[in-house]
């Protein structure tokens, strides 16, 4: 059997789970299983899907005959500098010992997604060209992820991603005031279907309302644009990234969405040297958690 440079990554978020055999030369998914993640089960009943799905891939591994160093997991949550998970806001992991259940069958880390995202895009993606870099993942939540010299900063205590819960004031539709917001409320892809209404259950159907000319859309996709632009454009101004980074679902949506982020993000930076940088989307796709899972067992 070849030398152990293959991991497998399962990224566990709030709609799906996705399990994959990478190869941590390339950053090639060799091999991957997706299913609904279902957040109303409970977490031993998530953590025993996760358990088969890594078998599964275990299984692909001796198929190709890969060699495997280990397992990780990437979750929708906050997670500790030791890989326990700290929150249960959309997966109910908090107090189950998850690395350690999971190292039984082979060893594992566990990392926040936000981080695991950002690493796969510094080692394989568009983060490789800097050195310095935030980055921002757009999609069920809305999180962020500082980045430097190719490493995910966590913060003291595992915490440094929480952008989702910033509140902020935005315009009211008929500019008769204004309105405080959380963030991850009325930006993120569950907040645009909710805004919009109108039997809207996802995302993609404002998008396409949108693109038909629907004023309604058009108004929900270009606020939103500008309330995490507002967002993401303080981090800038605080961390004076070389780029910004923008993953996940919504972060590789084109058009009024992407256009009004980039937009607002540019107004609301303070420092005229600061407000060219790069604002880039991520280039790794739907496979970019499980592949930077896979690449935090390399990391720790």
């Amino acid at each position: 059997m070849a030398d152990a440079t293959c991991a497998i990554g399962i990224d566990v978020g709030g709609t799906k789970i996705a399990a994959g055999l990478v190869d941590l030369t390339t950053g090639t998914v060799l091999a991957k299983h997706v299913v609904p993640t279902q957040p109303g089960r409970t977490g031993s009943v998530v953590l025993s899907v996760v358990a088969g799905l890594a078998q599964e891939m275990l299984a692909a591994a001796q198929s190709g005959q890969h060699a495997v160093q280990g397992l990780g997991v990437g979750i929708c949550e906050l997670v500790d500098l030791k890989g326990n998970v700290t929150s249960d806001f959309t997966v109910a992991w908090k107090g189950i010992p998850v690395q350690r259940v999971l190292s039984q069958l082979i060893p594992t880390v566990v990392e926040a997604d936000v981080r695991a995202h950002a690493l796969a895009e510094a080692r394989y993606g568009a983060g490789r060209a800097y050195d310095l870099f935030a980055f921002i993942a757009v999609g069920t939540g809305i999180s962020s992820c500082w980045v430097q010299h190719g490493v995910p900063f966590a913060g003291a205590r595992g915490n440094a991603l929480v952008l989702s819960t910033s509140p902020l004031t935005v315009p009211l539709a008929d500019d008769s005031g204004s309105v405080s917001h959380v963030l991850e409320t009325y930006a993120s892809g569950p907040a645009l279907a909710q805004r919009y209404g109108r039997g809207a259950g996802r995302a993609e159907a404002v998008f396409a309302a949108a693109e038909a000319g629907d004023a309604k859309a058009i108004h929900v996709l270009q606020t939103a644009g500008a309330a995490l632009g507002n967002s993401v454009a303080f981090l800038a101004n605080v961390l004076d990234p070389e780029a910004i980074v923008v993953g996940g679902g919504l972060g590789a949506a084109s058009g009024l969405y992407w256009d009004s982020f980039v937009a607002s993000t540019r107004q609301h930076i303070w420092s005229e040297t600061t407000r060219t940088l790069p604002i880039v989307q991520a280039s790794l796709g739907a496979d970019a958690g499980l592949i930077g899972a896979a690449a935090c067992v390399a990391q720790k």
